[in-house]
């Protein structure tokens, strides 16, 4: 992220992830938006930039942006809508970001919404796993599930990883999702229950695999020093934007999420940190090994042992890298392109001082990535306190 310009996060707001059978896509969008804008007392963003996955395939809707920005009253002001499979969110906030770097606008407005309820049981499935390679993997028969399973199978071999390895991710989501009040699943669970659950695709079981719902989550994100509290400034410190193959079977290693990892070195680089000084971290935990993975690939773990930060507590809100604080993908829910709008809602909360049960003490950075297409695409953004 090149130039002088500063970028802070001035306004937030989402709904709560889940099932809205009865609310549609532009007033999901707007719920968040309202709340965005009456957070940071802004009156009309100089842009809009959402992010979404599925609304074409599942809502029959194209240009969401227009849409969103009309029904939010916002008619003639650009708008664009971003796709980039899971990280659409994340996505559209690095365009947002370029945008105001560029110097042609000071404030946008960042959306991201999905409505996964539109459609229902093999629709949503097919929809989904448009994501991956659509000639190498789609056309097989391979979903979203079954992807995960034959690299969760190859990494539990590859590590020694035990039957219930993996168990920490869901145990610790659930604990923190259930003083979420916008989680989607507020139960606790515990590493017997995780166990005993029905398989999705072996071995990928029902407590491995995040829960794919409706939500939507807003910013408003401007070059303006404004304080999102009274006190504290939330700065976005680094923001990069890095690709992989889409079919998992042409990339270098199957165990390493190479996209990933490379876009947390830029972002390093450019906030001038490294991985040691991130207080709190939201990964993208949409199954249980990639959580491990994407821990690996921010640094945060050696190759193969990011299963043990979740076995001995590390990722936990007293732990030495809390991550899910609000429950991630797997409690919080998966709201599909909007997911990394929430995750930037999550840690700018914990950089506030708001996130009340669910506070990590003393956060000063924090990392969200997000990923698509099953690490092809991957976002990671680095967020810091000023003042």
């Amino acid at each position: 992220m090149t130039g002088s310009t500063n970028i802070y996060v001035s306004g937030t707001g989402c709904t709560k992830v889940g099932e809205h059978w009865g609310t549609s896509l532009r007033h999901l969008a707007w719920e968040a938006v309202n709340l965005a804008l009456l957070s940071s007392n802004t009156k009309k963003p100089d842009a809009i930039f959402v992010g979404n996955m599925l609304s074409s395939s599942l809502s029959q809707q194209l240009n969401v942006g227009a849409l969103v920005a009309d029904f939010c009253g916002f008619r003639g002001t650009e708008a664009i809508t971003v796709e980039a499979a899971g990280a659409s969110g994340a996505a559209a906030l690095r365009q947002a970001i370029l945008a105001i770097r560029s110097g042609e606008i000071n404030t946008a407005l960042v959306v991201g919404v999905e409505k996964m309820t539109d459609a229902v049981g093999p629709d949503v499935t097919t929809a989904i796993a448009g994501g991956a390679d659509s000639d190498w993997e789609l056309a097989h028969g391979l979903t979203a599930p079954a992807i995960a399973a034959l690299i969760m199978r190859r990494y539990m071999y590859e590590h020694s990883v035990p039957t219930d390895g993996l168990s920490g991710f869901s145990v610790n989501a659930h604990k923190n999702a259930s003083t979420n009040s916008y989680a989607m699943f507020r139960n606790l669970i515990s590493n017997e229950q995780y166990s005993r659950g029905a398989m999705v695709s072996s071995p990928v079981n029902v407590f491995d695999s995040a829960p794919d719902a409706d939500g939507a989550a807003a910013l408003v994100i401007t070059s303006s020093d404004r304080e999102l509290v009274e006190g504290r400034s939330i700065q976005i410190a680094a923001s990069n934007l890095t690709t992989d193959s889409l079919a998992i079977h042409d990339r270098e290693d199957l165990l390493t999420f190479s996209a990933a990892q490379t876009s947390a070195r830029y972002a390093y680089d450019q906030a001038g940190i490294d991985a040691n000084d991130i207080d709190v971290a939201e990964i993208y935990d949409r199954f249980g090994v990639y959580a491990a993975m994407s821990l690996e690939a921010c640094g945060f773990a050696d190759w193969g042992s990011g299963w043990e930060m979740a076995q001995n507590g590390s990722v936990g809100l007293q732990g030495s890298l809390p991550i899910s604080t609000f429950g991630g993908l797997k409690a919080r829910g998966n709201p599909g392109g909007a997911t990394g709008v929430y995750q930037i809602v999550e840690i700018a909360q914990q950089l506030a001082g708001t996130a009340k049960d669910n506070q990590v003490s003393d956060v000063k950075w924090a990392l969200a990535q997000c990923l698509g297409s099953n690490g092809g695409t991957a976002v990671t953004h680095i967020l810091n306190v000023v003042g």
